[in-house]
């Protein structure tokens, strides 16, 4: 195994949706590796997005969104991305930061290191809310601690819900029968992302994911996969594509049996 190519053909199990996965992929070929992409959510309009529609053409003191898709998801109900009616806007994480700077208006506020809905909390600029009118716009049923907090310090809190996240009906005994040779690491971005993918592989796929070295990208998806009974658990520094695949290169010697 080389510096250059830390991963030395192992394959590493890609389970982000299918849109968001090739960066990711191109990443893990660039280390050496055999990137599979088995999506494990989709991600799908909600069902009725006018609820949603009527509050992102509101005025705001704070407008913050979750993640990539809630950009993405939100601009597809028609609005343009300057937000001109938000006195601030905040993300959660870079690549939320880069969609809404693409969109045409940077955020104000992303947290430094950690990017998540504690760091964002965390920054100074949230400690005063009282008064404050805040728009959280998110998936339907995502985190409840953003809202609680930002609740607890005084804002007016509401939610816009864009997106809806949905299990593929995908057969994976194809898989399971090939885990063997075909996969060394596994990456999970989320709680969810990690309980769609052993409930996919069933009963017989456990024991074989249970065993295999897994990237996660905070230290609550870290602790829910030591709890399914998954023994390697490696959580990437930042939640960001670079980060993942050096997470991987860190897992990759306990993983040399895998490859090929």
């Amino acid at each position: 195994m080389s510096s250059t190519h830390p991963l030395a053909g192992i394959g590493v199990l890609v389970t982000r949706p299918q849109a968001q996965a090739q960066p990711l992929c191109r990443l893990i070929e660039s280390a050496g590796g055999r990137p599979l992409a088995f999506p494990t959510i989709e991600i799908c309009p909600v069902a009725d997005p006018e609820p949603a529609r009527i509050l992102l053409g509101e005025d705001w003191d704070l407008m913050v969104f979750t993640s990539r898709n809630a950009v993405e998801l939100a601009l597809a109900l028609g609005f343009d991305g300057t937000w001109p009616r938000v006195t601030r806007l905040a993300a959660i994480g870079r690549a939320t930061a880069a969609a809404l700077t693409a969109a045409g208006r940077a955020p104000d506020l992303v947290p430094p290191e950690r990017f998540d809905s504690e760091a964002l909390t965390a920054m100074p600029e949230l400690a005063a809310m009282a008064g404050r009118r805040v728009l959280i716009v998110r998936g339907e049923g995502g985190r409840a601690l953003l809202g609680e907090v930002l609740a607890g310090r005084g804002a007016r809190v509401q939610f816009a819900e864009v997106y809806r996240r949905v299990r593929p009906a995908v057969d994976a005994r194809a898989l399971v029968a090939d885990w063997p040779t075909r996969v060394g690491l596994a990456i999970a971005t989320s709680d969810e992302v990690l309980q769609n993918l052993v409930e996919m592989l069933g009963a017989e796929g456990r024991d074989l994911l249970l065993a295999t070295p897994l990237v996660v990208i905070s230290e609550r998806t870290a602790a829910t996969a030591l709890g399914l009974g998954f023994r390697r658990v490696r959580v990437a520094e930042r939640a960001e594509d670079q980060a993942i695949v050096a997470a991987l290169g860190e897992l990759a010697g306990g993983a040399a049996a895998f490859s090929e």
